[in-house]
């Protein structure tokens, strides 16, 4: 197996959120199959067909869960500009992170095989109340392991529990996924606390705002940026959004928005016939020029170079 090429440091504009992923990998090795919303958890299921991917996670305040629901791969995972660690991962494994840092993922699927994987969210109010029923007057901001690829029976069989009700259900039960998600809560405060941190909590966007915003975002790269429209997404302020947006992903809203718009360009002069005027307007630049100076500053190479290469 063919260890993925690093990414260097200088060239962050390759990177896209653990949101985002959908709009980045190509159509045909990936199927987004559920995605749940609630204030307290979210759940999105992926299906990826022998692809080779590199993504930014970002800081969430919530703990996120990854699960390997079939399938297996292998998953390489680094701090930024760091080396990479990788292991190989089979159904049931599962990440478990509350980094305050993003960090970058990428993984390579065995050979033919689908690779299954769901994505959880809890909310950092959801692992207070369970903290609390666990030790009477802990302190909030209760923070978690960072776990990679480890097996625990008790975890995989309450994120399946989420998934059947998400997937193979009319509609979800309010109740019923409330009550597993507090199970899971529960389980991960007894056996997977972080004493070494302590209870100190890093403000940070909760990971169903930023989803909104990063969607939010994707849906307006023909647009001109407005910052008053993604606070207001937020339900925040303009500074204090751009605070809690910078330590989430380590980008200003401004830089995180150009990030997405040339990740589009990428992808259409990749994969489409489309001239170079006219990705440029999809992406919001109405001057070519302009739009070949940033994709220049930020790639090393114009638009017609990345093309050909």
């Amino acid at each position: 197996m063919k260890t993925p090429e690093p990414i260097e440091k200088a060239q962050p504009l390759q990177r896209i959120s653990a949101q985002q992923m959908p709009d980045h990998l190509p159509e045909e090795s990936y199927e987004c199959a559920a995605r749940l919303m609630h204030p307290d958890v979210q759940m999105q299921v992926y299906t990826h067909r022998s692809a080779s991917s590199s993504l930014l996670v970002p800081a969430v305040a919530e703990p996120m869960l990854v699960l390997v629901l079939s399938g297996g791969a292998r998953v390489q995972e680094r701090a930024l500009g760091q080396a990479w660690s990788g292991t190989d991962v089979v159904a049931d494994d599962f990440f478990l992170t509350m980094t305050h840092e993003p960090y970058e993922m990428q993984w390579q699927t065995r050979e033919g095989a689908e690779f299954r994987v769901v994505h959880l969210y809890l909310s950092q109010r959801l692992l207070d109340v369970a903290a609390h029923s666990v030790w009477a007057g802990v302190a909030k901001g209760l923070r978690l392991l960072d776990v990679s690829g480890a097996k625990d029976r008790h975890v995989a069989q309450l994120v399946r529990f989420l998934h059947k009700e998400l997937v193979e259900g009319r509609e979800p039960n309010t109740l019923y996924v409330d009550g597993i998600a507090q199970a899971l809560a529960v389980y991960l405060v007894r056996h997977y606390r972080d004493d070494r941190t302590g209870l100190k909590h890093r403000n940070a966007l909760p990971a169903y705002r930023l989803h909104r915003v990063l969607e939010r975002m994707n849906g307006l790269l023909g647009s001109h940026f407005s910052l008053s429209a993604l606070a207001a997404e937020a339900g925040l302020s303009d500074f204090y959004f751009s605070r809690l947006f910078r330590q989430s992903t380590g980008y200003s809203p401004s830089q995180y928005f150009i990030q997405l718009r040339l990740a589009k360009a990428r992808q259409l002069l990749s994969t489409t016939r489309l001239s170079i005027i006219e990705i440029s307007l999809e992406v919001g630049y109405d001057s070519p020029g302009h739009f070949a100076q940033v994709f220049r500053r930020h790639t090393g190479m114009t638009p017609r170079q990345y093309r050909q290469q």
